[in-house]
């Protein structure tokens, strides 16, 4: 075998066909009956592609500065035309995000995986990769057990999170016995638990819009969602690394006004009205108010409007979140992504170590990584 992908998410098909279209033969396998499937239930809300910004803002949104090259040389811009080309037109929307002009992910995905076949390339279903054998490496497949030995291998089989559409992180053991050091795995824009008081319930489910979240030195405008849980949304997920941390959040729900005007419009109000009353004059929707009664009783209104300090009780469980922090170290991988313990093996996507908001980033990332890690892929002997 010449070339194999394991793993058919977004970082191996666009690693495939990196390899593909340096005429290699490429094989993927791909443990779930189907691929990508993260992928498609990323994009049943609509598939937020990439961010509309310069290179160094948007590069400035990565945990670290070792994914630039690879971002340099697919970004937005080029995530963008890649999504044209496969006749797939994309808009921005107002807040800089690019989706698909279908919204959904399994158009884009049809026109990918037709235009793979074309190339040459082979996907293999519910071909379970089960680490290294003498010879190769051993796999699980409808046939009964397989050992493949390609001249250069791409591993492409994600994080921690999602476990169920196959990012189960089973190849962490694998790796470590070879010598590949991996970070511990994490929880990444996910939401945080919080226990409520009984008189929460009602707002289960509740948007919370326009706010501002403070964490440390940060200020981002979002929203989210008041959940049995806890708090979850894009919103959260904006700041979920540093609160993950242990940095504390503090809302402004009326990010537009100064303190001074807060307190102004309040002392226009009658003495003898209900608390519940005077925020809600002063434009809070239901779910924001109830915050207040939540968090704020004890403080003085003006604070509890403008800096309201939420008691969270740590990360929901890193099955549950968008993506996950930690995986293969910098250090053990060359500049070609290529895996220093094991020459001729290549890594992408989730399985690296690397951490990035949603809007964007991170499909971007691995679909740079991906086609990095393909392109050095192909240049390897083997």
């Amino acid at each position: 075998m010449d070339a194999l992908v394991i793993g058919a998410g977004p970082a191996g098909l666009m690693a495939a066909e990196a390899l593909a279209a340096a005429g290699r033969r490429v094989v993927i396998c791909e443990a779930k009956a189907s691929p990508a499937r993260k992928f498609l239930m990323a994009g049943k809300s609509g598939l937020n592609l990439t961010k509309a910004e310069d290179l160094p803002r948007f590069t400035a949104h990565y945990d670290s500065d070792w994914l630039a090259p690879m971002l340099a040389a697919f970004g937005p811009d080029q995530v963008q035309d890649w999504c044209r080309a496969l006749g797939q037109e994309v808009f921005t929307g107002s807040s800089g995000r690019v989706f698909p002009k279908a919204m959904k992910a399994s158009p884009l995905l049809r026109a990918w995986l037709k235009r793979l076949g074309e190339a040459g390339v082979t996907l293999r279903s519910r071909w379970r990769w089960q680490g290294f054998a003498e010879g190769g490496l051993a796999f699980d497949t409808p046939d009964g057990p397989q050992l493949l030995a390609p001249k250069v291998t791409v591993l492409a089989l994600g994080g921690a999170s999602w476990a169920r559409l196959g990012s189960d992180a089973a190849w962490v053991p694998w790796l470590a016995a070879k010598g590949v050091q991996i970070t511990p795995f994490q929880p990444a824009n996910m939401g945080f638990v919080v226990d409520w008081s009984p008189h929460m319930a009602r707002f289960f489910g509740a948007p919370v819009k326009g706010v501002a979240l403070c964490v440390g030195n940060r200020r981002e405008r979002g929203e989210f969602v008041i959940s049995a849980r806890g708090l979850e949304g894009g919103g959260i997920y904006t700041v979920s690394r540093d609160l993950r941390l242990g940095a504390a959040l503090v809302l402004d729900l009326l990010p537009d006004l100064a303190e001074a005007e807060v307190a102004a419009r309040l002392a226009k109000m009658r003495a003898a009205e209900t608390t519940a009353n005077r925020l809600r004059k002063l434009g809070l929707a239901p779910a924001a108010v109830a915050l207040v009664q939540e968090f704020g009783r004890s403080l003085p209104m003006v604070q509890a409007i403008k800096a309201l300090p939420i008691r969270l009780a740590g990360p929901r469980p890193i099955d549950e979140a968008i993506s996950s922090a930690g995986g293969i170290a910098r250090q053990s991988l060359t500049e070609g992504l290529e895996l220093r313990a094991l020459p001729g093996v290549f890594a992408c996507g989730e399985m690296l170590d690397w951490e990035a908001p949603t809007g964007g980033y991170l499909l971007t990332g691995c679909l740079a990584t991906g086609k990095w890690a393909g392109q050095m892929a192909a240049k390897a002997d083997g």
